[in-house]
């Protein structure tokens, strides 16, 4: 029973080992699709989109009013006389902006810029992290084939050198001859040894842009095939101009920039708002001896307000010159030549 115990023992150890060493096949597509959902850079863009969408509403531009309620009580005593009184104070009051310069509309549109800079941003993070998968994984089966051709080098030196190790014993090989062939096989197995270190650095890298565990192991089962596809530059060019996101992005932050020189111009507008409400208040005035008397009444009103900034020092004056600086540089370059504006 003791020796059927040990193999039985022995037998779950190696399928023990054998699921331990055991490899998950993983292609291009796989390591492209694990990226797209678990690489961090990506899903920072993701977030950073979605709170750029969820902040892109009329109500953070202003356009819609505020409504608020506050309540007070006020209580005092008169030691020398003997009497206190209360007030309580309440009110509910509704607040407007109706005109501020055009702030309102321009807040939104760089609202509605951003969101467009973010998704801008996502599709640009999306486009490097699969270029990178990609570049990363033919990197992986390189450097395979830089170790399948090191291990080829490896073993016929190996051969050579067991070789004169024979012809030595016979007689037909001198020491030299036998601690060159040495020589040349070990330098071949460092060479071998450290192509397994980069190896396993490139599997540890691709791994790190799928967002997966660095100890993770694959069987790649890509062929490694170069890609002989020819281009024109003419329709390089066209894509560029179409499709280019980065360029795009660019695009936008000069919207933004102009966005901010028309929130600086608004400055020189004035400003409309309507404040409108209902206030309570009631007092209950009690001296000694006496009960005490109630007097409430409700008070609505109604009231518009225009203000403008007659002076100001000169403030809105530099905040727009300093808006125009930041744009004209970008119209002035050669970049814009390409018609992404078309």
């Amino acid at each position: 029973m003791t020796g059927k115990n040990s193999m039985i023992t022995v037998v779950a150890a190696l399928f023990i080992v054998q699921a331990a060493f055991a490899q998950d096949t993983l292609t291009l597509s796989g390591a492209i699709g694990r990226a797209m959902t678990s690489n961090y850079g990506v899903i920072i863009a993701r977030a950073e989109t979605e709170i750029a969408s969820i902040n892109n509403f009329w109500g953070n531009a202003g356009r819609y009013p505020t409504i608020g309620f506050d309540a007070s009580e006020n209580n005092s005593y008169d030691l020398s006389g003997e009497s206190y009184s209360g007030r309580l104070s309440a009110g509910i009051g509704l607040n407007w902006i109706l005109f501020d310069g055009f702030r309102i509309r321009v807040t939104k549109i760089r609202l509605e810029n951003l969101e467009s800079l973010s998704e801008g941003s996502l599709g640009v993070m999306i486009e490097n992290t699969i270029e990178d998968v990609i570049l990363g994984y033919y990197n992986v089966l390189l450097q395979q084939e830089q170790l399948a051709v090191l291990k080829t080098v490896m073993d016929l030196s190996s051969d050579r050198y067991r070789y004169e190790l024979d012809r030595k014993s016979l007689g037909g090989s001198v020491t030299y001859d036998v601690l060159q062939a040495q020589n040349v096989f070990l330098t071949d197995k460092a060479n071998f040894m450290n192509q397994e270190v980069v190896v396993r650095n490139a599997v540890r890298n691709l791994n790190f842009l799928m967002g997966v565990e660095p100890t993770m192991n694959w069987s790649f089962s890509e062929s490694f095939e170069a890609d002989t596809s020819r281009y024109l530059l003419s329709d390089l060019l066209t894509k560029m101009k179409n499709s280019n996101q980065v360029l795009k992005n660019q695009y936008t932050g000069l919207l933004l920039k102009q966005n901010e020189t028309a929130l600086s111009k608004s400055g020189y507008l004035p400003e409309l708002s309507l404040s409108t409400g209902v206030d309570f208040n009631q007092s209950w005035p009690v001296a000694a001896a006496q009960s005490a008397a109630n007097n409430g009444s409700f008070s609505p009103y109604g009231n518009l307000r225009l203000s403008y900034d007659i002076y100001s020092a000169g403030l809105r004056k530099r905040a727009v010159e300093v808006a125009r600086i930041w744009v004209r540089p970008v119209w002035a370059g050669e970049y814009w030549n390409v018609g992404i504006m078309e």
